[in-house]
C-alpha cells in the first residue's frame, strides 16, 4: 500500500484527513516547528514521502506544490523559551496543537506522526506516519522546509555558528563552534547540559 492508498483507506470512514508532523525536536538550537495539512480527496502528489528521505531541493519543490494544492494548511512554532519551560516533547505537542487549530477547517480525523497525540479532537497516532500517509508526509515536508528556512535566517544573525550547514543539530562542527563561542540566545540551555 502506498502513501496515497493508505489515506484512501482512512477516507472510507473519515472523509477529511488532517496530517500533522513536527520538525526540530532534536537540535540544540532554534524553535520547534509543526505543520498541519488537509489535502483534497483524489490528489496524488508524486514524490511526497518522509521529508528525511528527500533531498533539500526535492523538499523545496514539493513544499510549493503542497501549499498550492492543499485545501488548508498551517505551520506553527514553539519558541526556545517554551521548549525550556515545557520540555521538548510538550513543546512539540503544543506546536502541533497550534498547527491543527490554525487550519481553520473542519477535519474528521487528524493523523499524527509518532506514538503520541497532541491535545486536539479526533487525533490518531501513526507510527512512522510520514512514511505511511500522504497527508502526514506532506505535513512533514512543510514543517521541515519551514524550519530549515528559519535556520538560514538564524545563520545570518549568528554566522559564527554556521547554522546553515547543520540546522542546529548536534554535529561535530556545531559542537566545535559552541566550544569556541559559547551558546547564543537561540540555543536551548537544557540541551546543552548534555554536551558537557
Amino acid at each position: 500500500m502506498n502513501l496515497y492508498e493508505y489515506d484512501c483507506a482512512i477516507r472510507a470512514e473519515f472523509p477529511v484527513i488532517a496530517g500533522l508532523d513536527e520538525a526540530g525536536r532534536g537540535p540544540l538550537a532554534g524553535d520547534v516547528y509543526a505543520a498541519a495539512v488537509i489535502l483534497p480527496e483524489g490528489l496524488i502528489i508524486d514524490g511526497v514521502n518522509d521529508s528525511k528521505k528527500l533531498s533539500e531541493k526535492k523538499r523545496d519543490a514539493l513544499y510549493d506544490i503542497i501549499i498550492e494544492k492543499a485545501e488548508a494548511y498551517c505551520v506553527a512554532t514553539a519558541s526556545v523559551s517554551e521548549i525550556e519551560e515545557l520540555n521538548i516533547l510538550n513543546a512539540a505537542m503544543l506546536t502541533m496543537k497550534r498547527a491543527a487549530e490554525g487550519l481553520g477547517k473542519y477535519y474528521d480525523i487528524a493523523l499524527i506522526d509518532g506514538n503520541r497525540t497532541p491535545d486536539i479532537p479526533r487525533a490518531r497516532a501513526v507510527i512512522k506516519g510520514d512514511g505511511t500517509s500522504q497527508s502526514v508526509a506532506a505535513a512533514s515536508i512543510l514543517a521541515k522546509v519551514s524550519r530549515d528556512r528559519y535556520m538560514y535566517e538564524l545563520d545570518k544573525l549568528y554566522p559564527e555558528y554556521q547554522f546553515s550547514k547543520h540546522k542546529g543539530y548536534g554535529t561535530k562542527l556545531h559542537y566545535e563552534m559552541l566550544k569556541k563561542y559559547g551558546p547564543s540566545p537561540v540555543h536551548r540551555p537544557s540541551f546543552l547540559k548534555k554536551t558537557h
